[in-house]
């Protein structure tokens, strides 16, 4: 199995330098190399639906971070 190689990696600060979130800067939390994208802490906010569970007895709409595609960021410092 041959590993894919990327410009940015996990805790790596990054740029969003492309998009509606153009400018916003932050921390990698996830790399998914195969799909070619990244998760960037605070770079685009998605929000979700979810079902009540025990751990999350609430439920309701929360907001995550969504993914980013690797080419529309620029790694800082």
């Amino acid at each position: 199995m041959s590993r894919i190689k990327t410009h940015v990696k996990k805790g790596d600060q990054v740029e969003i330098i492309t998009g509606n979130h153009k400018g916003k800067r932050g921390t990698v939390l996830l790399v998914n190399a195969v799909k070619g994208q990244v998760v960037v802490e605070g770079g685009r906010q998605v929000k979700k639906a979810t079902k009540p569970t025990e751990a999350d007895p609430s439920g309701g709409i929360k907001t995550i971070d969504g993914a980013i595609h690797i080419s529309n960021v620029r790694k800082v410092g």
